[in-house]
C-alpha cells in the first residue's frame, strides 16, 4: 500500500517543487556580434539616430516571452517583447536615441508575470 501511495505522490511532489529561478544578465553597448554585446559602457555620447543595444543572457526562464523595458529618468519610455524558445537563451533589443533622449536610462528585463529578471543603468548624451 505504501509503495502505491509513493508512486502516486512522488510525481505530484516533483511537479510542485520544480520552480524556475529565472534571471537575466543585461548589458548595453553599441552593437551585437556573434551573440555578444560590443562597445559596452555605462556612459554613451552618441550622434542623433544612434542605436544602443541591450543584450540579455537568460537562465532558467520559462519559455515564452520576456520584455525589455527602456526607462529614462525613472519613467518607462518603450517596451520590446522578445520570444524565448528555451530556458537558457541569449537575445537582444535596441533603441534608437534621438535629440532629447539625453539622460539616465535603464534597460530592464521582465518576465510575462511582470517580475524583474535583471537590469542595467547607463547614461546617454545625444550631441
Amino acid at each position: 500500500m505504501l509503495k502505491n501511495a509513493l508512486k502516486l505522490l512522488l510525481p505530484a511532489l516533483l511537479l510542485t517543487t520544480t520552480a524556475y529561478a529565472a534571471e537575466a544578465t543585461v548589458k548595453v553597448g553599441t552593437g551585437v556580434e556573434k551573440y555578444e554585446i560590443v562597445g559596452t559602457s555605462d556612459s554613451f555620447t552618441v550622434a542623433p539616430n544612434t542605436r544602443i543595444y541591450a543584450a540579455t543572457k537568460l537562465t532558467d526562464v520559462e519559455p515564452g516571452t520576456v520584455n525589455i523595458i527602456w526607462s529614462k529618468d525613472g519613467k518607462e519610455v518603450s517596451k520590446t517583447e522578445l520570444k524565448v524558445p528555451r530556458a537558457s537563451y541569449r537575445t537582444h533589443a535596441y533603441r534608437t536615441f534621438r535629440a532629447g533622449d539625453s539622460g539616465a536610462w535603464t534597460a530592464k528585463v521582465v518576465g510575462t508575470d511582470g517580475a524583474e529578471l535583471g537590469s542595467t543603468s547607463f547614461q546617454v548624451q545625444v550631441q
